[in-house]
C-alpha cells in the first residue's frame, strides 16, 4: 500500500467516524462522509475494494498505528512484560474512547458468522503489534502461543470497556489486570507441562 493511498484512507476514515453513532457502518455513509471530505465513489471504491469489510479492517489499523505512536518513547527496559502489555492495551482504548459506539458496531460486523475469520485475524494482527512493541522476538510455538493467548484478552477485555461508562476505564483496568494474570499463571502451567514432556 502506497503512502498517499493510506493518507486517503485515512481521510475517509476520520470523516466517517463521528457519523457511525448514528448512521451506522453503511457504505452509503462511506460513500457521502468521502464526497465531503473531497474524494469521490470511484476514489472510495478503489482504495476500500472490498467495501466495509475493507474500511472496518482500517479503522482497526488506524488504531493500532494511533496506539503504536502514542506508545513511541516509551521506555520499557524496566518494565514487566505483563506491564508493556497492559500499557500497550490500554492505550489503545484511550485512542478509541471517542469512538465506543463505532467499535461497538463494529463488533456487531465482525460476529456474522462469514466475517469470524477475517476478525480472528484483525484481533492477531493487533496482538502481534502489541508484543512486538513489548520486545518479543520469539519465532518459534511461544510466538503462536502468546499472540493467541492475548487474541482472548483482546477480545474479551474490549467488550468488559465496552460496558465501562467511567473515562478512567477503572473497570476495564481492573479486568483487564486481572486477565493478564490468568493467562500469566496458564502460560507457567503450559511451559510445565512442555518441559515436563520433553524431560520424559
Amino acid at each position: 500500500m502506497t503512502s498517499e493511498t493510506l493518507q486517503i484512507r485515512d481521510e475517509i476514515l476520520l470523516a466517517v467516524l463521528p457519523n457511525v453513532a448514528f448512521d451506522g457502518w453503511n457504505w452509503d455513509s462511506v460513500c457521502a462522509c468521502a464526497q465531503e471530505a473531497g474524494h469521490s465513489k470511484n476514489t472510495v471504491r478503489a482504495v476500500f475494494p472490498e467495501g466495509l469489510v475493507s474500511v472496518l479492517d482500517h479503522f482497526s489499523d488506524w488504531a493500532d498505528r494511533e496506539m503504536l505512536e502514542r506508545l513511541h518513547g516509551i521506555n520499557i527496559e524496566d518494565m514487566r512484560i505483563r506491564d508493556r502489555i497492559r500499557t500497550a492495551l490500554i492505550t489503545r482504548f484511550e485512542v478509541l474512547n471517542s469512538y465506543k459506539e463505532a467499535v461497538r458496531q463494529s463488533l456487531q460486523f465482525w460476529f456474522w458468522p462469514t466475517r469470524k475469520i477475517r476478525a480472528a485475524k484483525i484481533t492477531w494482527r493487533l496482538a502481534d503489534c502489541i508484543w512486538i512493541w513489548a520486545g518479543d522476538t520469539a519465532t518459534d510455538y511461544n510466538r503462536y502461543t502468546k499472540r493467541t493467548l492475548l487474541s482472548g484478552v483482546i477480545a474479551s477485555t474490549t467488550l468488559a470497556w465496552l460496558n465501562d461508562p467511567d473515562d478512567d476505564m477503572h473497570k476495564t483496568k481492573a479486568f483487564l489486570d486481572s486477565r493478564i494474570e490468568n493467562v500469566m499463571q496458564l502460560g507457567k502451567v503450559i511451559n510445565t507441562i512442555k518441559s515436563k514432556k520433553a524431560g520424559a
